[in-house]
């Protein structure tokens, strides 16, 4: 496991675009607090405490409800126990097939060489209105 912050965060992300469960568990500190955007369509639980509950948000919810959901960091800034990842949000959401590419800001709080904290920020309007479209079953139709 990598103790370089920015690497630590990385390998975070690398292992949930590869769809590595159980490496992207090995990075989360055991009481781990993950708080989504607030108005987030996940938000309902959050902050997710504990392994099992980020991971049923992350591997349960997330990739139930979206088709290519991804997360791209464009830059990964900080050090000693602070990283910040900024980039973008992105997939299409099953029940209707509308697109998302939404901004992103994760900032990490790290305890050694795991992830202890997690607020992510994004476009809350721009989700809450792809899961509200109505899907268009002939063109022209609604």
């Amino acid at each position: 496991m990598p103790r370089d912050p920015l690497e630590i965060v990385r390998s975070f992300q690398e292992a949930f675009a590869l769809r590595d469960a159980e490496r992207f568990a090995s990075f989360l500190h055991p009481h781990v607090e993950w708080s989504s955007a607030e108005n987030f369509l996940y938000a309902d639980h959050s902050p997710y405490r504990g392994i099992e509950a980020v991971m049923g948000l992350i591997f349960g919810r997330l990739l139930d409800d979206w088709d290519g959901f991804s997360i791209t960091a464009d830059e990964i800034l900080g050090g000693d126990d602070l990283v910040i990842a900024s980039g973008r949000f992105r997939g299409t959401f099953k029940a209707n097939g509308a697109f998302v590419n939404a901004q992103l800001v994760q900032v990490f709080q790290l305890e050694g060489d795991r992830i202890a904290k997690c607020q992510v920020y994004t476009d809350t309007a721009q989700f809450k209105e792809a899961v509200s479209r109505i899907h268009l079953n002939r063109v022209g139709e609604v």
